[in-house]
């Protein structure tokens, strides 16, 4: 199996941690950079992560969970679970999309329909996930649990967002931080 993506990605991340310790090759990519052609020849979605495994690809991070979970015959995810993800995806979209706008100069605090909707979906997601940590929903480290590590110490390291009324979510992250594979796959390094 190869996992094809970049190391400071969250999407890219989860599934390193989902990974853990299988047998795998990972290809890090400069995405934006010089290989974004090699982006283009194995993704038509131009997005990371991608697995390749065989003569199967695999495009999505929500969907290569579930093929690993198929192929490891793991118990598929609850439907809380998978709304647990709805939400640390949207997080995780919106928090890209005000990077990147960012990074192309555009002033994403305006007064503007478009950025005004991403930062309400941040803080109404974050508000509910930082929810259920304190109500103990995220208490095992399994791949939810490892998505939200990943988002929360993304918008940090990235330093895309405030966490103040979320302290939990850091908390969270804190607690976390001696999983396996958690440092191995720090986007600091």
């Amino acid at each position: 199996m190869k996992l094809i993506g970049s190391t400071t990605s969250p999407y890219v991340r989860r599934i390193r941690l989902l990974l853990g310790d299988d047998s795998y090759d990972f290809e890090n990519l400069d995405i934006y950079g010089k290989d974004r052609e090699a982006l283009r020849r194995n993704n038509p979605a131009l997005k990371i992560p991608m697995i390749q495994d065989g003569g199967q690809d695999v495009y999505d991070s929500r969907v290569i969970s579930r093929y690993v979970a198929s192929k490891r015959e793991d118990k598929p995810l609850s439907w809380d679970q998978e709304n647990q993800l709805t939400l640390i995806d949207a997080v995780n979209d919106s928090c890209v999309t005000l990077l990147l706008s960012k990074k192309s100069g555009i002033d994403v605090d305006q007064d503007m329909m478009f950025y005004d909707l991403q930062r309400e979906r941040i803080m109404m997601s974050m508000r509910t996930l930082a929810a259920m940590v304190d109500a103990g929903e995220f208490a095992e480290w399994n791949y939810p649990a490892m998505c939200l590590y990943s988002l929360v110490d993304w918008m940090q390291f990235r330093e895309v967002v405030d966490f103040n009324g979320v302290e939990s979510l850091v908390q969270f992250r804190d607690s976390n931080k001696d999983q396996p594979k958690v440092a191995d796959t720090d986007p600091r390094q």
